[in-house]
């Protein structure tokens, strides 16, 4: 984490006399590459499959994590569209089994995220480098949960077995907002913030290991990005 600010902190100092003398980009195709902080919400993880007793109910929380991703799109001026691939792996930290009241920790396991959307982004021009913008997006998700092993401290038992490794595809949208900080005509900062949410993805389905959760996370991000003419 303090790594990542350290970046960012760089990253703006050394942009700071081209923003002097920058002017707002033109409208035009772009294409641009982020990564940042992804700090998932805790989650349910849910049975109600008659051939699982008994049902599953489990409250998971993740550590902070990797957001990385990239768009293309066209600025029209006023707003911009683009298609945007990105991916946030969220490592499981612990997880309370509310069915017996046990706490796992030591986790060997994760949730990852693959998402395609297509976005909107209204910005706020000005006759400064500085733009703000907000918007938000709507596409879908490949989730991947993975084998997941943890130590029961209630008990001590070690090496527990807890999911099993699936992928379902689920609906997903983000809405959020930033500034795009403009080095020049063709080069320009994006700093962002996304708030990332999909309906709920089923595991391993009619089994008796099936597992149902959702993934939604808090995501800042730099990006640098690149206009055409």
């Amino acid at each position: 984490m303090n790594r990542s600010m350290c970046a960012v902190i760089t990253l703006i100092a050394l942009a700071a006399p081209t923003v002097c003398l920058a002017t707002p980009p033109r409208p035009g195709p772009y294409i641009s590459g982020f990564a940042g902080v992804a700090i998932p919400n805790n989650t349910d993880a849910s049975s109600n499959t008659p051939l699982r007793t008994p049902a599953l109910d489990d409250r998971i929380q993740f550590d902070p994590s990797v957001d990385v991703g990239a768009t293309a799109g066209y600025d029209f001026g006023i707003m911009r569209m683009e298609a945007e691939v990105s991916y946030k792996n969220a490592e499981i930290k612990s997880l309370v089994d509310r069915v017996d009241g046990s706490f796992y920790g030591d986790i060997d396991g994760r949730v990852g995220a693959l998402a395609l959307m297509g976005n909107l982004f209204v910005d706020l021009r000005n006759p400064g480098p500085i733009t703000p913008y907000f918007g938000g997006g709507i596409g879908f998700a490949s989730l991947n949960l993975s084998d997941t092993t943890g130590t029961n401290f209630t008990s001590g038992a070690r090496g527990v077995h807890l999911y099993s490794s699936d992928s379902d595809a689920v609906f997903a949208y983000q809405v959020g907002g930033g500034v795009e900080v403009a080095m020049n005509r063709v080069l320009s900062l994006d700093l962002g913030y996304r708030y990332f949410h999909t309906s709920t993805a089923t595991f391993n389905a009619d089994t008796p290991e099936e597992t149902r959760l959702n993934f939604e996370s808090h995501n800042v991000t730099v990006g640098l990005r690149v206009k055409f003419r």
